[in-house]
């Protein structure tokens, strides 16, 4: 079993990613397996410089030691043209020439929801359009799949998504489509991820069926809120873990072990309570929905 931890390097790690890094090695560790990392630095403007070192730092200050070495999605281009050419020879993408402002007027979805692709470039370039992005052609049917925190779940890509982007206007290959070619390169059997991630996980099967590669199993973890309910990720004012101060560390690793069904967890040492939480891990009491994050106050 190899599971995976791949975060992108567009900031500090923050509580939000702490949860799933534990939780995706929780996953891999209890089932004997190993624990990869990989850095999902595909959006070069979007990547700080050093953000992936002191991540990988954190990580180990956190006592969570990885696997074999760390792959790096900026040396993989050749893998992933690779991939849309085999999709392209199977007629299985297409150009589309929608701008975002043209998508965003005339594209659709449920409050609350992403818009869907209207579908317009589906059967060749309207007149008057230049090819921009490259989309794949969602299949017709349903994905279903056993996730192993929520359960069943079925999604049906033609009126939650559309056909989605696999090469940018820009000329950089998607999330959607690096992420299934460096899975199976990798040999993950298992993606233990956040909430967030699940509306991505029925495209990442679509493909990963087109390019005749496995499927891992797939688990999504709490969504990691602030005290407002918004997601705690990278804003202004969300706690930098590299920052805190030792006493501070093993609260925090504590807090995020009790959102995955796992409290009282107590160590000065972290890789001490990753060992006893490791022995009382049950995926079955991991919550369903958003948990909220309380920043932690040094233990006295």
């Amino acid at each position: 079993m190899i599971g995976r931890f791949a975060p992108s390097p567009t900031g500090s790690l923050h509580p939000g990613s702490l949860v799933a890094a534990v939780g995706s090695w929780l996953f891999a560790r209890s089932a004997g397996g190993q624990w990869i990392v990989r850095i999902e630095d595909l959006d070069p403007p979007r990547v700080i410089p050093g953000s992936a070192e002191e991540i990988l730092e954190t990580l180990k200050r956190y006592g969570l030691e990885w696997d074999g070495p760390v792959m790096r999605q900026s040396d993989r281009s050749p893998a992933y043209a690779r991939a849309l050419e085999h999709l392209q020879d199977r007629s299985l993408v297409y150009h589309c020439g929608c701008s975002r402002s043209e998508l965003q007027r005339t594209a659709s979805a449920p409050h609350g929801r992403e818009a869907v692709y209207p579908g317009t470039c589906r059967d060749g370039l309207p007149e008057g359009k230049q090819a921009r992005a490259i989309r794949f052609r969602v299949p017709s049917s349903t994905v279903t799949f056993d996730d192993l925190v929520f359960g069943r779940i079925t999604e049906d890509l033609g009126t939650e998504c559309g056909d989605f982007v696999v090469r940018r206007a820009d000329g950089v290959f998607a999330y959607q489509l690096a992420v299934v070619v460096d899975d199976a390169e990798q040999g993950v059997t298992q993606v233990i991820r956040g909430g967030d991630l699940m509306a991505s996980t029925g495209r990442q099967i679509a493909l990963q069926r087109a390019l005749g590669v496995a499927t891992p199993s797939y688990g999504h973890l709490p969504t990691v809120v602030g005290t407002d309910g918004s997601k705690y990720g990278k804003r202004e004012g969300a706690l930098r873990l590299e920052t805190l101060e030792e006493a501070m560390v093993s609260n925090t690793l504590a807090q995020a072990l009790s959102i995955l069904g796992i409290p009282g967890v107590r160590h000065s040492d972290p890789q001490a309570m990753l060992s006893d939480a490791l022995q009382r891990f049950e995926p079955e009491r991991i919550p369903k929905g958003n948990v909220q994050w309380i920043d932690p106050s040094p233990r006295r």
